[in-house]
């Protein structure tokens, strides 16, 4: 009877293998039910413009890291016989500054720059988030008090003035760049840590963990932390393009990293020369503008994904 069923559906086409398996009392098993990652990468792939982001992002990174190979020049490389050449000047795509540099090359460089302040002052940022969250929401009390206390103080400081002070006191290098932004920008992903662990922490999960023996670092660490990677990661999200903002708006002030490439120096040069080489302003803008728009199209689907109301979308 099993033998003719089995034929049947293969006659009528159906892949038998694709049926679920019968348990022992002969009734199929119910299908896994999918995990909260995969449910949420699911809703971010089926938003086009996120995901295209996504990739768009990826390729930025992937230009960043081998700029020196992919660009036709060292940025300081100058050529005084073709200064201000203008767009598709033979050996120099995109034109020279004033200097004769190419601006392809400087372009690229000057990404590898964005990205790599951006990321690294948002990698420190989250690690002061993460400590000053978890240890606030978990043990609560006078810790808490006195570790919020100064978030608050450090929240009413503006931020952007904060990074050029320290910028002004630790010099204008890459570290002290990545140092000031992160520093400088740490204090909303705090307070988000600190909600997420005092709505976990009351979990069943969490007291079970409690009446197994765990401790109190084991508890936050592995499981508290993994269940409030959403949220977080939604903000460090919207950190990165906050960070390349910054290091370009630091660049427009004179703070920027010297003598490496930088986009907002790239457009304060340009602005000086707007009528007679407007390709100097109009390329590291736009290029600045792309990859704000990318990174924030992407925290923006990253946001919706972990959304809960995205099961009924």
């Amino acid at each position: 009877m099993g033998t003719t069923a089995t034929s049947e559906s293969l006659a009528a086409g159906v892949d038998t293998g694709a049926l679920a398996e019968p348990d022992q009392a002969g009734q199929p098993e119910l299908p896994r039910p999918r995990g909260q990652w995969a449910r949420a990468w699911d809703r971010f792939r089926a938003n086009r413009l996120a995901f295209a982001s996504l990739i768009f992002a990826g390729l930025l990174v992937v230009v960043a890291v081998f700029a020196p190979l992919i660009a036709p020049y060292h940025y300081s490389e100058t050529d005084y016989n073709a200064r201000l050449a203008p767009i598709g000047t033979e050996g120099h795509l995109l034109g020279t500054d004033l200097l004769g540099r190419d601006i392809a090359s400087r372009l690229l460089y000057g990404l590898r720059t964005a990205l790599t302040v951006a990321f690294g002052a948002e990698l420190t940022a989250l690690v002061l988030a993460l400590v000053v969250g978890l240890v606030a929401g978990y043990r609560g009390g006078r810790v808490e008090q006195v570790l919020m206390g100064f978030t608050d103080v450090m929240y009413a400081f503006p931020s952007y003035l904060f990074a050029v002070v320290l910028v002004t006191v630790l010099g204008r290098g890459l570290f002290s760049l990545i140092l000031a932004i992160g520093i400088a920008s740490w204090v909303t992903q705090a307070r988000l840590v600190r909600a997420q662990v005092l709505t976990l922490k009351q979990r069943e999960y969490v007291e079970a963990a409690r009446a197994m023996g765990a401790r109190g670092t084991t508890i936050a660490v592995r499981y508290i932390l993994p269940n409030a990677i959403g949220p977080i990661l939604v903000t460090t999200s919207f950190g990165i393009p906050a960070a390349i903002a910054a290091e370009a708006g630091l660049a427009l002030l004179g703070l920027g990293v010297q003598p490496i490439p930088s986009w907002g120096a790239m457009i304060t040069d340009g602005m000086r020369y707007l009528l007679a080489a407007p390709h100097m302003m109009v390329f590291p803008a736009l290029l600045f503008a792309l990859t704000l728009l990318a990174f924030t199209w992407v925290g923006d689907g990253l946001r919706d994904a972990f959304d809960p109301s995205g099961e009924q979308r």
